[in-house]
């Protein structure tokens, strides 16, 4: 028994040993303990990003090399500071907040210590690397814009915080990722993926060369390039035209849903959200709270539609019923309820049908549109949600699914808001009939502008807007190539789309109109009110102008607002029938549109507000426009006594 036991014992050890000897020999050779072990470094291999061309292969965005101080914490043994921060560039109070964040983060894991050195410094410090234990120079690329424009479009790259690292397991502390634009959108596709060297240290922690003859290395792979539907020299020219306004452009192909240019106004040149300047040059930006060159318009900025939200109401006025395009309705400078006045209107010939409605703008005629498709039922909330159900389809009132990171849903009010604003059915068709005309409660983005008009350009459907073209080795999203149809059946679409081509012909876009170009558009002028020491106060009207061209077959749809921009063909018309113009022709005949926009800054009217003196509104003083409407009233006054004494 004894000498069984003693077998059974010897056995038992013998495998403990096979056991340890083959855990040592096989499973400590991996990669995931080489990570452990002190006597190899640990070097990533970052890729190159995927480069970025525009629509018709211009470059945008390329790369750059970069080099970058690393520090493993637990690794640092003493050394002179004062040398090191010399070498870097950076006083000791820098070194020793940095050393700090990077040993919070993590000792035995690398952390960036100094980024983005240049070549010259990078050359000086490789040298004497040797000195400083537990820092090394990494090699990395940064972005490089080919382009000034589209920062908004393009977006830009920077460094990973802890939020970023607990989503994604691919980033570690001083990473780069994509912050907006583009760069954030395609983001997992433009990156690549890393590569891993493991490099054998002596014990006096100099690099002997690969581990293992580098048999656990692994290569970088670079990110993808992508092409973007943008159209480069339509985005510097739109940039261009925008130059000293605010506001955003918007210009979508219909046939497709591709964006063709997006601006905001004002931008900045991406360059400068590149390497160690990044930092200072965003706060700048980011601090900027008056022209705000970070919030994109195009996207962001919810607007009153104005005028070009006349044609949803003819449209949902032929689809509900309730109006023929020949009838007309009486327009007496506004619309009036009883004796009182809910809008105003402009001169223009007295009874108006669907057609001079529209290229008159008459607020009148569409007042009584909006209040006939409200009050077709017996209740104004079933009304309300109808109307309401027919402008969503056009992608009104929420987010477009388009494939940028931010932006607005909007607004478009429905029965169950107005029975939280009022009470349940304690209201009417003539309690928002400013909704008939762009104003009141809706709200819209300028992306949500353009796309409607794509919509009404294709008589009735559109693709979700989207700002990529083709990804290499990839094909882009299905939702992005099938349509989405609107609740307006095809053949209402017609007389609205001739009465906005008759704007161009002979109504509030006449003389914005181009040579050999059938364009349909539609003018609006949003009133514009602002805060001011705590008091709702009227500033200059917004401009908006959208559009589509050519009639049949369109090749661009167009949303402008440009803010304080007056009326809608002043300086938003200008700026659509120029783009257009460029866009299908490739040059500008309207070389006296140009130059008018060119010429006229808004500059004084944005510094308006600031100035804490008297200022204008749409030109006029505040007591030529209290004179102007005491003017009407006591007019009015004087028929209504004339009446009585005849």
């Amino acid at each position: 028994m004894r000498q069984l036991l003693l077998l059974i014992s010897v056995i038992f050890v013998g495998f403990v040993f096979i056991a340890r000897l083959f855990y040592l020999q096989v499973y400590t050779q991996n990669t995931h303990n080489l990570f452990e072990d002190n006597a190899i470094r640990k070097v990533r291999d970052y890729p190159k990003r995927g480069f970025v061309y525009d629509r018709n292969g211009q470059l945008l965005v390329a790369n750059q090399p970069s080099y970058d101080v690393m520090v493993i914490p637990r690794e640092v043994e003493p050394f002179d500071t004062l040398e090191f921060c010399s070498l870097l560039k950076i006083d000791k109070a820098k070194f020793i907040k940095t050393y700090n964040k990077a040993k919070r983060y993590s000792p035995r894991l690398p952390s960036v210590f100094v980024s983005h050195l240049s070549k010259e410094d990078y050359a000086v410090l490789q040298e004497k690397m040797r000195k400083f234990d537990g820092f090394y120079i990494q090699k990395r690329s940064l972005r490089k814009y080919e382009t000034s424009i589209g920062a908004n479009v393009l977006g830009d790259i920077g460094e990973v915080n802890n939020g970023d690292i607990k989503k994604d397991s691919y980033y570690r502390m001083g990473d780069l990722k994509g912050k907006q634009g583009v760069e954030a959108s395609y983001e997992k596709i433009l990156r690549g993926i890393k590569g891993i060297k493991f490099i054998q240290k002596d014990r006096h922690n100099r690099n002997l060369g690969p581990y293992k003859d580098g048999k656990f290395d692994t290569i970088p792979e670079q990110g993808k390039d992508i092409t973007i539907t943008i159209d480069a020299k339509l985005q510097e020219y739109g940039e261009l035209l925008m130059q000293n306004k605010r506001g955003g452009i918007i210009a979508i192909e219909p046939s497709t849903g591709e964006i063709l240019t997006m601006v905001s106004a004002p931008s900045y040149n991406p360059n400068i959200l590149v390497g160690r300047v990044r930092s200072k040059n965003f706060t700048k930006l980011y601090n900027d709270t008056i022209a705000k060159p970070l919030f994109d318009r195009s996207l962001k900025a919810q607007y009153p539609p104005g005028s070009p939200f006349k044609v949803l109401n003819a449209l949902i006025g032929l689809q509900e019923g309730v109006v023929t395009t020949e009838e007309r309705f009486t327009c007496r400078r506004g619309y009036y309820y009883g004796r009182k006045k809910l809008t105003g209107c402009h001169v223009h010939p007295p009874s108006a049908n669907m057609n001079l409605g529209i290229y008159e703008s008459c607020n009148a005629y569409f007042a009584n549109v909006y209040r006939r498709i409200i009050d077709k039922n017996e209740n104004p909330y079933e009304g309300m949600m109808t109307w309401s159900k027919h402008l969503k389809s056009f992608g009104l009132g929420d987010y477009l699914g388009y494939d940028l990171k931010i932006g607005n849903k909007g607004r478009i009010p429905d029965g169950d808001f107005y029975n939280k604003w009022y009470g349940k059915n304690r209201w009417a068709s003539t309690f928002n009939i400013s909704n008939a005309i762009g104003q009141g409660e809706v709200e819209t983005t300028p992306i949500q502008l353009a796309n409607m008009i794509a919509a009404i350009a294709n008589r009735g459907y559109y693709y979700t807007p989207h700002i990529i073209k083709s990804i290499e080795g990839d094909t882009i999203p299905q939702k992005y190539t099938k349509p989405k149809y609107t609740t307006i059946d095809k053949e209402h679409f017609e007389p609205v789309i001739q009465g906005m081509f008759d704007v161009y012909n002979k109504g509030t876009a006449k003389h914005v109109q181009v040579s050999g170009i059938e364009i349909c558009g539609k003018t609006g002028t949003a009133e514009n009110y602002a805060k001011i020491d705590s008091l709702k106060t009227q500033l200059t009207d917004h401009s908006i102008f959208v559009a589509f061209a050519p009639k049949d077959n369109p090749k661009i749809a167009i949303a402008v607002f440009v803010e304080n921009g007056y009326w809608g063909s002043r300086f938003a018309g200008k700026i659509a029938s120029l783009m257009i113009e460029k866009h299908i022709k490739g040059e500008i005949t309207r070389t006296d549109l140009e130059d008018w926009i060119l010429r006229h800054s808004l500059e004084d009217e944005y510094a308006k507000p600031y100035s804490g003196e008297p200022f204008e509104i749409n030109g006029k003083t505040k007591l030529q426009v209290v004179e102007e409407k005491e003017y009407y009233r006591l007019k009015k006054h004087l028929k209504v006594i004339s009446k009585t004494t005849n």
